[in-house]
């Protein structure tokens, strides 16, 4: 551990919200903690996932969000898929919350390649905006 006995605080203050908040501030964290330099072993995504209709559904909005439907958000490392966070609303049968699991996980491996593609983009950008 390169930081002993240390902690690193992040805040995010949502200005508009429709639905995924804790997701997007998740997946906003995790992108401050790589463009400051602090050294993570994997990115931590997240995203949010409904039951709607007896189907899971990728990234709910509000309006979907606000029915009597389960809801979850998920984050997980992408490299080893284990689960660093997990937040259920209301009820859901248990025959459908493993789908609801790789549901949410498929969600956060397809953002990892997002945020990855990004991060890379940028370093380069960066060095050669150093001229190296």
């Amino acid at each position: 551990h390169l930081y002993p006995r240390s902690q690193i605080s992040l805040f995010v203050q949502v200005l508009q919200s429709d639905g995924g908040d804790v997701a997007a501030a998740i997946n906003a964290c995790s992108l401050a903690l790589i463009d400051a330099g602090i050294p993570m072993q994997d990115f931590l995504t997240a995203c949010s996932v409904g039951f709607l209709d007896g189907v899971a559904v990728l990234d709910t909005n509000y309006t979907e969000g606000i029915g009597s439907g389960p809801e979850m958000t998920l984050a997980v490392l992408p490299k080893t898929k284990a689960i660093g966070y997990i937040k259920m609303s209301n009820k859901l049968p248990i025959q459908h919350l493993e789908t609801m699991i790789e549901t949410a996980t498929e969600g956060c491996i397809q953002i990892y390649e997002i945020l990855k593609e990004n991060v890379k983009a940028h370093s380069f950008a960066l060095l050669h905006a150093r001229g190296t």
